[in-house]
């Protein structure tokens, strides 16, 4: 993760050095779920984001920007066995870095993708059945890093703020065992603000 955070920094000095560069926070929620047979019948989990970017104006068109971002992630799933009804939650944290793109058609409207590396911070599990629920740490069973793809649409204002819609597309499998066919799906929803 060191070397990563190390090139990122360099690419973004080395960038600053001929575009302008402009920095700024942004927030959100997220609608998280999965894809692949791990994720079968599960529904979508709310969660949020939040962090931070920097972008560089390589022209009037195109822009690149780099993010810091915590994502609530995971999915949800209820059934029913033997007349009791369970409702279970899968949360997970990732530290994510999306390296976007950004192609600006007019005005402020701009279409975006890039790579995304995320960190696993936490994972847990919550299941509530017959009024008791249940708490158990799960990071274990899960890889520490993701590999994704992120796809989108915003609109920049002139007084800095911005609006994206954007979807992630796992590249990667995220459980830790052999056969895993899981990987994550989120749809994100967020407003920014550049200095």
């Amino acid at each position: 993760m060191k070397k990563l955070l190390f090139i990122v920094a360099v690419l973004a000095i080395s960038m600053s050095s001929f575009a302008q560069t402009t920095f700024g926070v942004k927030a959100g929620v997220n609608f998280a779920n999965g894809t692949g047979d791990d994720f079968e019948d599960m529904d979508m989990r709310t969660s949020i984001l939040f962090g931070g970017f920097a972008k560089f104006s390589l022209s009037e068109t195109f822009a690149f920007q780099p993010e810091l971002l915590y994502s609530g992630q995971g999915a949800k799933a209820s059934y029913t066995e033997e007349g009791v009804d369970f409702d279970g939650t899968l949360k997970m944290d990732y530290l994510n870095i999306p390296l976007m793109f950004k192609y600006y058609a007019g005005g402020g409207f701009n279409i975006q993708a890039g790579p995304q590396i995320g960190f696993l911070l936490s994972a847990k599990s919550k299941l509530e059945a017959g009024g008791e629920s249940f708490d158990v740490d799960v990071k274990d069973e899960f890889k520490g890093l993701d590999l994704g793809l992120n796809l989108g649409l915003g609109y920049d204002l002139e007084s800095g703020i911005g609006i994206d819609l954007r979807y992630g597309l796992g590249l990667s499998n995220v459980a830790d065992y052999d056969d895993a066919d899981g990987k994550n799906s989120v749809i994100s929803l967020a407003v920014s603000y550049a200095f």
